[in-house]
């Protein structure tokens, strides 16, 4: 088996060279070309072998899937179609060659599916792996999606279901959770954790919404995507909007089987603060919100409103609890 000190940077640079676009990689910088009137969105996110991904929870292939998918859940974070990437690998010497081509098999597969391309990147030796990846996108200024740009009385809509991701991750920590469900059931948690969606495919249908209600003037937009968790992203969103809400706990969209397995209140856990879910977390008038909601159909759901104040609180059913969300509950760096 050949490791990557076997071969030399010159010699791995030229076997991922197969992964680019013919006549793109061999200048100093790659050339991107943007669209009139578009403003270029640009994000950058670092992965850590052991803190992001590991032998244990994914193979090379889903931790370049996973790589990719978290710029390009950014990307659609902020309203952006992409463009292309550029990757930046730190590798020990004793990596197999096989690692890093079966690594960028992953990331080509997530990028084929939503036409975006590898454009550049580099690569140095290092005692830990890491992959750091800057996404490229483009937006017209007018549909950027900010954080700070939440209004009272919005409705807040959350797509997709929330803590299917941690759950696939406990399964694969804790094989032995796994009694109380069936095959399918573990596959399909076990598979959003290893090749999450990012939910470009929400954007065309929102502008084509928008475009029906204000052909010539856009609402503001509010939104971010769910990855350091649910709960982190709705006190995000509105901590930069000086706003506050109010969630209904009940409208917060669960895999089905976690019916199986866990308490309703671990549920919910998993929901608010397991993160990794990728799916957008967005603020818009409540006619716009409704129309966006059933035009998705289960795939989104309106789970609370935005409120005057700061205080963001959680509701129960019956409106009788009312629990503030925290925070720093979710994943976050040097504290974990």
């Amino acid at each position: 088996m050949t490791q990557i000190k076997d071969i030399g940077e010159q010699g791995i640079l030229e076997k991922l060279q197969r992964f680019c676009p013919p006549g793109m990689i061999g200048d100093d910088a790659a050339v991107l070309l943007t669209s009139p009137e578009k403003s270029l969105v640009v994000t950058t996110d670092v992965l850590v072998d052991g803190v992001h991904f590991s032998d244990v929870t994914t193979s090379p292939e889903d931790a370049g899937w996973r790589a990719v998918a978290a710029n390009l859940s950014d990307l659609a974070a902020m309203g952006a179609t992409p463009m292309g990437i550029t990757i930046g690998l730190a590798l020990p010497g004793e990596v197999m060659v096989s690692w890093v081509e079966r690594l960028y098999q992953g990331m080509t597969e997530c990028l084929q599916k939503y036409n975006t391309v590898i454009v550049g990147g580099d690569i140095v030796r290092s005692p830990v792996t890491t992959i750091a990846i800057t996404a490229f996108g483009q937006v017209h200024p007018q549909r950027i999606i900010r954080r700070s740009a939440a209004q009272v009385g919005d409705a807040i809509i959350v797509t997709g279901v929330h803590g299917a991701s941690h759950a696939g991750l406990q399964l694969l920590l804790h094989p032995e959770l796994r009694q109380n469900l069936t095959n399918a059931e573990q596959r399909t948690l076990i598979t959003v954790h290893q090749r999450p969606q990012p939910r470009l495919d929400v954007l065309p249908i929102l502008w084509q919404i928008l475009e029906s209600y204000s052909p010539s003037h856009h609402p503001p937009i509010a939104g971010m995507d769910s990855s350091d968790g649910l709960a982190d992203a709705i006190l995000q969103i509105c901590r930069a909007s000086g706003v506050g809400a109010i969630l209904q706990s009940s409208l917060i969209t669960l895999p089905g089987s976690f019916q199986h397995w866990l308490t309703p209140e671990k549920a919910l856990e998993y929901a608010l603060y397991g993160g990794e879910d990728f799916e957008l977390v967005l603020c818009l008038p409540e006619v716009i919100a409704n129309h966006l909601v059933t035009t998705l159909g289960e795939s989104a759901a309106i789970v609370g409103t935005i409120t005057t104040g700061s205080q963001v609180v959680l509701q129960d059913k019956e409106q009788k609890k009312r629990e503030k969300l925290q925070i720093f509950r979710g994943f976050q760096h040097f504290t974990h």
